[in-house]
């Protein structure tokens, strides 16, 4: 939303566009809306070229995560990895970060540079619709090494390998300020390698019971075990 004050709010641009023209929004339509602080319902006063004047009805209450979660999200298929960064922005995730893990396929992270701008629409589509008063941050894809270095009081790496499951390796003491950073592998999965490094770098393993999930399914399933598990 570009402006809002004295309880009207204004949109302007390519969205507005798009409200007015192709979903021919009109006068007395109501959306519920968000300046990224705070969310409103509102009524459509005028709709007109590109700019849409809503009139504010009332405040809407969103949804506060129990805990900070941030993914570490080997790069798959882009249309699996856009779906899930779709799903993980529903489930409160805070940060995406991209990266190339020695199984990812090959030229994903020379082609994502081109597709960051798209993620981040598909981030703020999924934020709106969820009702989130902010998108989370897709990062720029990187290394593997550079994906060990993400700064988190829980570090969690996402293995099928033997590992407890997830829910039973969550701290006994849970506060919302809480950072947790996911880790979550490829099509492939880990090289004995990676799991070595992981470990050294301090990240504990986890999983999420015996069947063997894709990538994408696994990454959201560990999201909501985690937020679930974390209230």
């Amino acid at each position: 939303m570009d402006a809002i004050r004295g309880g009207e709010a204004e949109l302007r641009g390519d969205e507005a566009r798009h409200l007015a023209r192709v979903l021919r929004a009109e006068p007395g339509q109501r959306y519920e809306i968000t300046d990224s602080r705070n969310a409103w319902l509102a009524e459509i006063a005028e709709a007109r070229g590109d700019r849409v004047l809503f009139r504010l009805i009332e405040a809407v209450e969103s949804p506060e995560a129990p805990v900070r979660v941030a993914a570490a999200a080997a790069l798959i298929k882009f249309d699996r990895f856009e779906w899930m960064i779709e799903k993980l922005t529903e489930l409160g995730v805070e940060r995406i970060l991209p990266f190339e893990a020695a199984r990812s396929g090959g030229g994903l992270a020379a082609a994502a540079r081109k597709r960051i701008e798209r993620w981040r629409r598909i981030a703020k589509e999924s934020s709106q619709q969820s009702r989130r008063l902010r998108a989370p941050e897709i990062l720029p894809a990187a290394s593997f090494e550079a994906a060990l270095i993400e700064p988190a009081n829980y570090r969690y790496f996402l293995d099928e390998a033997g590992a407890a499951p997830i829910i039973r390796v969550l701290p006994a003491y849970r506060t919302r300020a809480a950072t947790v950073t996911l880790l979550t592998g490829p099509e492939g999965g880990w090289t004995e390698s990676e799991r070595q490094l992981a470990g050294a770098a301090g990240w504990q393993p986890v999983s999420l019971g015996p069947q063997i999930l894709r990538a994408e399914t696994a990454a959201i399933a560990a999201v909501a075990v985690l937020v679930n598990g974390w209230m």
